[in-house]
């Protein structure tokens, strides 16, 4: 019962600052994304870096270089990559639909004025496709296989 006693006198200052550690760690962390987090008045940002755009392509992400590339990346891929973008073709309802069903289930925060500015990025960069899965085949030369 003792050696129970002693443990207890030597481990509980010890949890006791391991707790405010953590709690320090949470608190620092919160704040930092409160401070230093999207920035949610933000505007879209027009100037990218030239470096970054190669044959009309943002390299980093695959996105097309086009009006409201930053805001895009800015506020979009922080939570997913781009190729969920790219490969989600949707028109204005369908984009602003996502956007409401990621705000509603998935945390996104309200876009206010660039959500107009991705949603017109993608619509522009990445309309719904017409057609199917893959093109059907056309100007073949059939050829007859020998058995």
């Amino acid at each position: 019962m003792q050696e129970q006693e002693d443990t207890d006198i030597i481990f509980k200052p010890i949890y006791k600052v391991l707790i405010l550690i953590c709690i320090a760690f949470i608190v620092l962390g919160a704040l930092a994304i409160y401070f230093y987090g999207p920035n949610q008045s933000q505007v879209e940002i027009t100037e990218v870096d030239s470096e970054l755009i190669r044959d009309g392509i943002h390299v980093r992400t695959g996105l097309v270089e086009a009006g409201g590339l930053q805001t895009v990346i800015t506020n979009c891929t922080t939570c997913h990559s781009s190729k969920l973008i790219i490969q989600n073709r949707m028109g204005v309802e369908q984009w602003n639909s996502t956007i409401r069903w990621m705000q509603k289930t998935q945390g996104l925060w309200e876009l206010g004025a660039n959500q107009k500015v991705i949603v017109n990025y993608l619509v522009k960069n990445y309309p719904p496709l017409e057609k199917g899965r893959r093109q059907a085949l056309t100007n073949i030369d059939w050829y007859r296989l020998n058995e």
